[in-house]
């Protein structure tokens, strides 16, 4: 049996990403998120920062942001809670924030430990003051992350596209 094909959206992603200026990519690893941080580590005009956590990636993105540039956080749905009060900044200081989270604890979930954090992911970022955008079909992740650019970049919005264990597929939990 061979290996499925890897989605194409990333490289959609990626390309409306860098049009829009983000030259930041803020990661936690992620097999979600792989493709995508290939592609900014690859980029000699992107810098791709390795975080321990993802709170980092919050201060990293508002860093890039009152320095003039632009940045994206790449986070599992797990890493939201580590995010909590550095949230708190992007919401007090009114900052344009964006985040593309790869949610476990839902459609298909094996693993009895993501789904606390899974299912809490968008009332936690809602209540911060995040909007949340979720995708659960490869056709709609580009223009969603389209729109959410729109409103982080034109509108200073915080925005978390939220892509989907259908989109991404089930892990395996042995």
């Amino acid at each position: 049996m061979s290996a499925a094909a890897p989605p194409s959206w990333p490289d959609g992603v990626y390309r409306l990403l860098r049009e829009s200026g983000t030259t930041v990519f803020g990661y936690v690893p992620d097999a979600g998120h792989q493709r995508l941080i290939e592609l900014a580590q690859a980029d000699v005009h992107a810098h791709a920062v390795p975080l321990t956590c993802e709170e980092e990636g919050v201060a990293l993105s508002a860093g890039a942001s009152l320095g003039g540039g632009r940045a994206v956080l790449l986070m599992q749905s797990s890493g939201v809670g580590n995010c909590i009060n550095f949230l708190s900044l992007i919401q007090h200081c009114q900052l344009p924030f964006l985040t593309l989270v790869t949610m476990r604890g839902n459609w298909g979930e094996q693993n009895p430990w993501q789904y606390a954090m899974g299912r809490a992911t968008p009332t936690v970022l809602e209540a911060m003051g995040v909007i949340t955008l979720p995708v659960e079909e490869a056709a709609l992740v580009e223009p969603t992350v389209h729109a959410a650019l729109g409103m982080v970049h034109r509108a200073g919005r915080a925005v978390a596209v939220l892509l989907t264990q259908r989109l991404l597929g089930v892990k395996e939990f042995k």
